[in-house]
């Protein structure tokens, strides 16, 4: 015969492969010899041949051609052979195929079978199948349990086990107290016992002491050759004992209290020195974790997985690691570990680093903030880029948690932006400049730091947003604090002209992208401001410097970049209201920016905004501008994907969905003078307000005005007329930019009782994107008109489709209302610049 003797063999041969073409080679090799040889009729070739067969079927070779060998199997009165042909069956066979039905003789037999344990495998099979036959099967399992045969008692444990698996209510049948009578004959002499004496049994928790002494036996009994598995007997029954101790102890103090014993028996004396004594000590620290165990046995099981940490054997190290950070939370025995766990993020199996490091998020605490933020950062240096994410991520919720002070807060913040800029999420950005926001006396030291830190490396993409936003909102701050920096060789003062470099530096990098440049231009803009409020020396020159810069970027190719530069080239030009536009922001709403938020799937300034990164954002970021809360830069952005329409599109198809956290919204804010001026300068009707800004990334740059318009005689289409309200849209195209669709939408109260609290969405198809500002004002009175704008780019050609929802009440009545239409009444030639 040709083929490897054994499985053993087998599994030696592919491992010894070099490449997954030599693996192949062998595997159809070996499969060719396994056909040939189940011409023959050895049962114990055929038994052989099974094994190493199913072993190549778990690697994802072709192993159907063993299907009637299986059911040969099945069908010896051997049960190990029966043992293993049931195995195959279901590996290899579904309930779809005609082959199956050749089973069903075969098991009428073995329910049948004077084998007990044969009956009960055949038994483990059907209640897998079909739960609802488990009651025909309780009393018999019981019955097993009372064997000492190892092979019955080994399947009827397993049979147990699989009962209470799919049946958690199944375990009080073997933990129920039974009561009975024995009634005692009257004495011959009534005067001596003048009544009846009845003796009641009490048999509680039948199953728990039955399956202590099971297993007591089994850790007490010296060496048996017949069941001796390296040095311990039979592991496998001890195994499955332990498992249905776990099952029914668990929610059970007092089948636990009589476990406790031979658990910590088991657990002192069990050798650990070889693998199947790991395989019992595992079973038994779960067992002692789930059930009511008392505090001493489980720092016992802590402390025996704290031992498996330091296991050369990756395996055993893994099951340690991630046993130990389902209980890091409520077992402070954990923290004891705490090094060797640490020692573990530099091991050299990525699966080992990955679940280290998720349970060395799980120990951080208000007492080792300091140290485990060290250990976590001094990782972030070395950790590979598929980490470094979520790495990035879990620092700033500790940091958010535990810092002891903002401006330790702040330091490690900024030192992770350092370190992994490029990996770091929006909210994490978001939340690190809403501290600086809040933290007035420290706005000057940071501001300094972030300078510092750009300087020494400009190619982390949330480093630099960061600094240009911060340094430009407080760096006349900095500038007024005396700020200096240290190069390394000697202290330098920072004046006016090294922050413009800086940022020219920025925007010439090859690493700056169009939010960096868009973050950059809005940041000089602010500093122009900036430097003549602080009185700064030689503020006038840098201001000429700043213009010219904004200035050269008015004819870029960019969209975002050239409108910017133009709208601030025209902003410099009107003195009376620069100073409003540009002046601090007011410090937004201060709120845990990313707890509950851990997606790993979007970076700062990606162009690219997958549906559940936005589910992520709209969950904890994006709330109704009514709230107060401005869009952030995934539906602000023009960049942002279709993605963004996918997900409203699914929103608005949902009946249940909160319209308020669905899009950008209206704006029940009051509009004001300064922003209503810069929109004059463009000839906008109506007043667009924007909300006050969350520095967001995109709302943290700036509001984009509208693009310019002409004074032209636009055709408006009525979209909707209900209920008191009426919304008009006003599309604008331009010849120059065929895609591209300015609307304006105007809402108007119809009657005198006008309407509150007006909540305005809208989506578009896949093909298309959306933007939209806020609206001007939630509240639309009678005689009042009050408007919202929005951007749509389109395939030329495209026909202009939305759906648009909308939500508001009667200011008399406190009517609610809730509407959805469709709109697509624009020519169809608006998307090719046609008005």
């Amino acid at each position: 015969m040709g083929g490897y003797y054994n499985l053993k063999a087998l599994i030696k041969a592919i491992r010894a492969c070099k490449t997954l073409a030599d693996e192949r080679a062998l595997i159809q090799k070996e499969s060719a010899a396994i056909r040939t040889s189940f011409k023959e009729e050895d049962s114990f070739t055929r038994h052989n041949n099974i094994a190493k067969l199913l072993y190549i079927h778990m690697l994802g070779y072709p192993a159907h051609f063993g299907q009637i060998e299986c059911l040969k199997l099945v069908a010896s009165p051997r049960f190990s052979d029966k043992r293993l042909g049931y195995l195959g069956i279901m590996l290899l066979l579904d309930e779809n195929q005609e082959v199956l039905m050749l089973v069903t003789n075969s098991l009428k037999n073995d329910m049948n079978h004077s084998n007990m344990y044969a009956a009960a495998l055949c038994a483990i099979r059907v209640i897998r199948r079909v739960p609802d036959l488990m009651d025909h099967f309780l009393e018999k399992a019981k019955s097993l349990l009372h064997d000492r045969n190892h092979g019955v008692l080994l399947a009827g444990v397993t049979l147990v086990n699989e009962m209470c698996e799919i049946d958690e209510n199944v375990r009080g049948e073997f933990k129920k107290v039974r009561v009975t009578r024995d009634t005692v004959s009257q004495p011959s002499s009534p005067k001596k016992c003048p009544w009846l004496t009845f003796l009641a049994r009490l048999e509680y928790n039948q199953a728990v002491p039955l399956l202590v002494k099971h297993l007591k036996s089994l850790v007490t009994t010296g060496y048996s050759p017949e069941h001796d598995v390296g040095g311990i007997t039979d592991p496998f029954l001890q195994v499955k004992i332990l498992h249905l101790l776990r099952h029914l102890g668990e929610g059970d103090s007092e089948a636990s209290e009589a476990m406790n014993d031979i658990l910590a028996q088991v657990a002192t004396n069990t050798d650990s020195t070889k693998n199947v004594g790991n395989a019992i000590l595992y079973e038994t620290v779960l067992t002692i974790l789930e059930i009511e165990s008392d505090s001493g046995l489980r720092v016992m099981a802590i402390n025996i997985l704290g031992k498996f940490l330091g296991n050369r054997d990756n395996n055993i190290r893994y099951v340690a690691l991630n046993t130990l950070n389902k209980v890091a939370l409520s077992d402070n025995a954990v923290q004891r570990h705490r090094d060797v766990v640490l020692s573990c993020l530099s091991d050299g199996d990525v699966s080992i680093r990955r679940r280290a490091l998720e349970l060395s998020y799980a120990l951080i605490n208000d007492q080792n903030i300091r140290i485990m933020m060290r250990e976590l950062l001094a990782f972030l240096e070395v950790a590979d880029n598929d980490f470094k994410t979520g790495l990035t991520t879990q620092i700033s919720l500790a940091a958010e948690r535990f810092a002891p002070n903002k401006r330790w807060h702040i330091d490690t913040v900024l030192r992770t932006l350092s370190l992994a800029g490029n990996y770091v999420r929006e909210e994490v950005l978001a939340g690190f400049i809403r501290l600086v926001c809040h933290t007035a006396e420290l706005q000057a030291y940071t501001a300094q730091r972030l300078y510092q830190a750009l300087r020494q490396d400009i190619s982390q993409e949330s480093l630099t947003l960061a600094t240009v936003w911060i340094v430009g909102e407080f760096g006349d701050a900095m500038l007024q604090s005396g700020a200096s920096v240290d190069d390394g060789e000697q202290v330098k003062e920072i004046n006016a002209s090294d922050i413009v470099d800086l940022f020219q530096l920025v925007l010439n990098s090859p690493y700056a992208n169009s939010l960096i440049r868009q973050w950059t231009l809005m940041s000089l803009a602010k500093l122009d401001i900036r430097f003549a409020e602080a009185g700064t020396p030689g503020a006038a020159v840098q201001q000429d410097r700043i213009r010219e810069i904004l200035a050269g970027y008015s004819d870029a190719t960019e969209l975002e970049i050239q409108q910017r530069a133009v709208e601030f080239g025209q902003l410099f030009t009107k003195s009376e209201v620069i100073g409003g536009v540009l002046e601090h922001m007011p410090a937004p709403e201060l709120k845990a920016t990313i707890m509950g938020t851990v997606s790993e799937k979007r970076k700062v300034g990606s162009t690219r905004v997958d549906k559940d990164s936005l589910v992520d954002l709209m969950g904890d970021e994006i709330t109704s501008t009514n709230g107060g809360v401005a869009p952030t830069s995934a539906l602000d952005n023009l960049g942002s994907t279709q993605n963004t329409q996918d997900l409203l599109a699914d929103i608005f198809g949902s009946s249940t969905g909160d319209a308020s956290s669905a899009a950008p919204a209206s704006s029940s804010s009051k509009p004001q003078n300064a922003v209503d001026d810069i929109m004059s300068l463009f000839g906008s009707s109506g007043s667009i307000h924007q909300v006050s800004p969350t520095p967001t990334p995109a709302a943290v740059a700036a509001a984009a005005p509208s693009q310019p318009t002409q004074k032209l005689t636009l055709q408006s289409y009525t979209a909707y007329e209900k209920h008191g309200l009426k919304i008009t849209l006003t599309p604008k195209a331009n010849p120059s930019q065929p895609g591209v669709v300015q609307i304006l939408a105007r809402f108007m109260a119809v009657g005198q009782e006008g309407v509150k609290n007006v909540n305005f969405q809208a989506a578009v198809p896949k093909t298309q994107q959306l933007q939209m500002l806020a609206m001007s004002n939630g509240d639309v009175s009678p005689g009042s008109t009050e408007t919202q704008q929005m951007r749509i780019i389109a395939p030329p050609g495209a026909q202009i489709r939305l759906r648009l929802r909308i939500s508001f009440s009667k200011a008399d009545s406190g009517e609610a209302v809730q509407e959805q239409v469709d709109f697509s009444g624009f020519p169809a030639g608006l998307t090719l610049g046609q008005l």
